[in-house]
């Protein structure tokens, strides 16, 4: 099966850097692809659960979806998550 995320605080290529790298360990989950331009994060899974484990890994990252709080909390771990991606591109 096919979805797509849509995801606050997606800024530049290190923030796609960061999704792809960090999400392509997660089990069952496969052609990924981040796009910056529409804040998209979209991929295939295999049971439901797959895609609730990538939404709470994005979270986790600071690149919440749309339909979650973007905290303080998530602003500011998204910087960090940027920057890490940058800096291993």
């Amino acid at each position: 099966m096919e979805t797509s995320i849509l995801v606050q605080n997606l800024k530049c290529g290190g923030c796609a850097h960061t999704i792809s790298t960090k999400l392509s360990g997660i089990k069952n989950v496969f052609n990924l692809q981040v796009n910056v331009d529409e804040s998209k994060v979209s991929f295939n899974y295999l049971e439901g659960e797959d895609v609730v484990n990538v939404k709470e890994k994005l979270k986790e990252l600071g690149y919440p979806s749309v339909d979650d709080t973007n905290s303080f909390s998530s602003k500011a771990k998204s910087f960090i998550s940027c920057a890490t991606g940058k800096l291993t591109q």
